[in-house]
């Protein structure tokens, strides 16, 4: 494959905004034939988190972090103007309104367009996250991997 057909992103931020970029970006750039990696690293996990409690055995603090953090990508917030969830809520209803797909629904077109989700396991490890709770279909992976794909791409995004 041509450097030309690979694109890469990290996907560091967890916020609702930021998420919605990173997943029109990469269903873009499938649409367009490219071999789309996205690396999903500390908040970034969030995104990929299931929206139930998954019991799994954890730590005090790997506890306190999955208690602090929302849980997946109905209960991301905005980035700009939050509000207690408000500026969300105002988002989604307006997408909504003008017929924006979900965070919800590009993640599960990105799975169609065979976009790889990859969750960094050394930021799984520092927040906590365990693999059962992050959703099905994801690939597992530290920074070598990434910096493999990142270095047979033409376009490498940080968000």
């Amino acid at each position: 494959m041509d450097k030309q057909d690979k694109t890469t992103l990290i996907v560091f931020d967890g916020d609702l905004d930021k998420a919605i970029a990173s997943f029109i970006i990469a269903n873009g750039a499938a649409a367009m034939g490219k071999k789309v990696t996205m690396f999903f690293t500390f908040w970034g996990l969030n995104i990929l988190r299931k929206d139930q409690v998954v019991p799994v055995k954890k730590g005090f603090l790997e506890k306190m972090f999955a208690w602090m953090m929302p849980r997946g990508p109905e209960k991301l917030g905005i980035s700009k103007m939050n509000f207690g969830g408000l500026g969300a809520k105002m988002m989604k209803y307006i997408m909504k309104k003008k017929n924006v797909a979900t965070l919800a629904e590009l993640m599960q077109m990105a799975k169609e367009l065979d976009v790889e989700m990859i969750a960094c396991t050394m930021s799984m490890d520092v927040m906590g996250i365990k693999e059962e709770e992050l959703i099905d279909g994801l690939k597992f992976a530290g920074v070598a991997t990434y910096l493999g794909e990142a270095d047979q791409a033409n376009i490498n995004l940080f968000i």
